[in-house]
């Protein structure tokens, strides 16, 4: 074979390599509502476009994001595998053009001189004609772009753990304040009925109640330094360091502020969902791995190759030798493989329908979190006035059972009982701020937010 067609040769082998017998893929219908049952802001930045850095203004939650972002074990596997899977990609990626090497050879026989002989050439290069190895390569792509979308979806939900988990430290430390206020004043309300008791001024059973009340206060301020405790520890494991006992989140959850965020449509908000986009990613991959599985029915074609120059000179070799080539084709066609080129594309049809399946159910949950956020969002902020409203009546309570109570028209157990009322609303209402500032959290999550700028 003349050695300016060995080129020609490859170059067509190359141009016949694009056949592909992959289904071609179309995106599944959502099996979810057209609206969201609950409206987001009238209007507004979308999550998407809202950085993080953006969406929260506290400068000390944002400095635990950022060191959350250095230093969280979860999303540094998240990225390990992204430099795993590209370097599977670079491997099928090169499958699909031949190995090039150089040799030097020795060639002896008894009886005859040596030849030396140097070139370069490729083998078992498979000539890709049915599209296998382009499926294959195409099926790593699609996993190499799901990892990625796998690390945007860390990210989003370690951004907004690491902010829920920050609100919540704060209403430790909100709680904690109010129920040393409340022992304080409870402590000095049990000396004073104690010196009334012992005085005959009052019964045992209101020194016993104002005891009960004072030990209760102090069951709750254990208890809070305890939840306190372990939700440090829980930060800490989200920012990837460990954070010191004193650490403080803040003045409290009633100067939080959080930006509200239009809901759009559920097709836009899935759109920019990073988990969804990773589930059809691998979906993709699944639909391209039927044609690698389809095209092992069909004949394999390997080709080997080389072109060089002999000579029996070794000193004569570069300046004065022969040129030689070969060119090598090899088909391989299957015969009996006992069906295993059949259940090999059973399997792959059958992963497919379970990225299907998966990437339905991905979606089915996006459109949850978001309609339970909006929820949230519908009813926290009436509720939490509500509750407002219960600790301003309990507030006045507590001040007119305290006039009855010095005037001697009502007992010491109304006022006890006020207190303790009051001292549980002013709770509720602490606890019902965090859960609605939390639920603006997942709700920045939920639509697709978190994961830009960072």
């Amino acid at each position: 074979m003349n050695a300016r067609l060995l080129p020609v040769a490859l170059a067509g082998a190359l141009f016949a390599a694009g056949c592909s017998f992959a289904p071609r893929y179309e995106r599944p219908a959502a099996p979810v509502p057209a609206e969201f049952p609950y409206p987001g802001a009238a209007q507004g930045t979308a999550a998407g476009e809202f950085d993080w850095q953006q969406f929260f203004s506290d400068e000390r939650l944002k400095s635990l994001i950022a060191t959350a972002l250095a230093n969280n074990r979860d999303l540094r596997v998240a990225i390990l595998n992204i430099e795993q899977a590209r370097a599977q990609y670079d491997i099928r990626r090169a499958d699909r053009l031949p190995t090039i090497g150089a040799t030097v050879t020795e060639t002896r026989n008894p009886g005859t001189a040596a030849v030396y002989s140097v070139g370069i050439g490729t083998s078992a290069w498979e000539v890709d004609l049915f599209g296998r190895v382009a499926s294959l390569s195409n099926a790593a792509l699609a996993q190499y772009l799901a990892t990625e979308e796998g690390r945007r979806a860390a990210q989003t939900s370690l951004v907004a753990s690491v902010a829920s988990t920050w609100l919540a430290l704060a209403a430790d430390e909100e709680l904690l304040s109010l129920t040393r206020e409340t022992l304080a004043t409870r402590e000095e309300s049990l000396r004073l009925t104690r010196l009334r008791f012992e005085n005959g001024a009052s019964s045992e059973i209101d020194f016993r109640q104002a005891q009960s009340l004072h030990e209760s206060a102090r069951a709750t301020a254990s208890q809070l330094q305890r939840q306190r405790a372990l939700d440090v520890d829980a930060l800490g494991l989200l920012v990837g360091q460990a954070l010191p006992r004193d650490y403080q989140a803040g003045t409290g959850t009633a100067t939080v502020s959080l930006p509200d965020l239009p809901a759009g449509l559920p097709s836009d908000v899935l759109a920019r969902r990073p988990d969804v986009r990773q589930a059809e990613q691998q979906l993709v991959a699944a639909n391209a791995n039927i044609g690698a599985a389809r095209a092992a029915f069909f004949p394999r074609i390997t080709l080997t190759g080389g072109i060089g120059k002999s000579s029996k000179d070794l000193s004569d070799l570069f300046s004065g030798g022969g040129w030689s080539w070969t060119v090598a084709p090899t088909l391989v066609q299957t015969i009996f493989d006992a069906g295993r080129n059949r259940a090999g594309l059973k399997s792959a049809e059958v992963a497919r329908d379970i990225a299907v399946a998966q990437y339905e159910r991905a979606i089915q949950s996006a459109f949850r979190e978001v309609s339970d956020a909006l929820a949230g969002r519908a009813f926290f902020g009436e509720q939490e006035g509500a509750q407002a409203g219960v600790v301003d009546a309990e507030t006045a309570r507590t001040r007119l059972a305290r006039l009855r109570y010095e005037g001697g028209v009502a007992s010491y157990l109304d006022l006890l009982d006020a207190q303790r009322s009051l001292f549980t609303a002013q709770q509720a209402l602490v606890q019902t701020r965090l859960q609605r500032l939390q639920n603006q959290v997942q709700l920045y999550r939920a639509l697709g937010g978190g994961w830009s700028g960072g």
